[in-house]
């Protein structure tokens, strides 16, 4: 069984592998992008040893690493992902403007690939996504990624699907604005706010706590499945809306900016 697209919580790679896979098939967590032209870290099925949330280890033959800004690498912890020789299946260029290619993916550290992801490298030498770059959030002085924040409230019982931003604050520099899919059967409302808010709280720590909990019937997402963080960023800051035309529905984004200027 195959996940892609968005980095899979532990929470929901437990759930499919125990109810769609029947903890009898190995969930395939998969990194790549267009650019890359092919998988370049998976678990092999029925070979590699699956950690619930990881995408596992590079694939034969892709030399991957989690490096710091200054382009070191990391045998344990959290930093960038780089890719550091080049692949048969690689992009090689954007037609008419060669000089933005080197610009976008190569100019970072000397030789790498940057893939503009974040990422954690484990004591096995398992990858963890983390997301986009830009999906990593400066809380008071602390790098908290969205998907850490969206992990810790899919952990909550009453949640099905979760989607984090950071948002501007004087005293802080961001704050976390959460929007959140409650299960069927459960309450939106004040009460129910607090309680995820202290359940992120004692996942990850008080520096983690939302500022703001939006409950919500849908996420705005792509036509491939990936949530548009930048237009919640958008509802969330009060600005006007960034480009829609690849929403698989752009009435969700519409319902939830309508939504969020009713609760203030």
């Amino acid at each position: 069984m195959g996940s892609v697209g968005e980095p899979i919580n532990p929470e929901a790679w437990i759930w499919y592998h125990k109810h769609i896979g029947k903890e009898r098939c190995p969930v395939v967590d998969t990194w790549w992008q267009t650019e890359t032209g092919s998988i370049l870290i998976s678990p092999l099925p029925g070979v590699t040893p699956l950690k619930p949330g990881s995408a596992t280890r590079p694939l034969p033959g892709i030399e991957a690493a989690v490096v710091t800004q200054e382009g070191k690498s990391v045998r344990e912890g959290g930093g960038y992902l780089a890719i550091q020789s080049p692949w048969p299946a690689m992009l090689r260029g954007i037609y008419g403007d060669e000089e933005r290619y080197k610009a976008t993916y190569w100019s970072k550290w000397p030789g790498m690939y940057f893939p503009a992801d974040g990422a954690k490298i484990d004591a096995d030498g398992y990858f963890w996504l983390l997301g986009r770059v830009d999906d990593i959030m400066l809380i008071a002085g602390h790098n908290i990624s969205t998907m850490e924040v969206e992990s810790a409230l899919v952990d909550h019982v009453n949640v099905a699907e979760s989607a984090v931003v950071g948002i501007s604050d004087e005293i802080k520099g961001q704050a976390i604005a959460a929007f959140v899919i409650l299960k069927e059967g459960n309450t939106a409302g004040p009460e129910m706010e607090e309680t995820l808010k202290g359940h992120v709280a004692h996942k990850i720590g008080p520096v983690a706590r939302p500022q703001k909990i939006i409950f919500t019937a849908e996420l705005p997402k792509t036509r491939s499945g990936k949530i548009m963080r930048r237009l919640l960023r958008d509802i969330a800051e009060g600005r006007t809306l960034g480009d829609v035309t690849t929403l698989a529905d752009v009435h969700v984004v519409e319902a939830l900016k309508d939504k969020y200027q009713e609760e203030g």
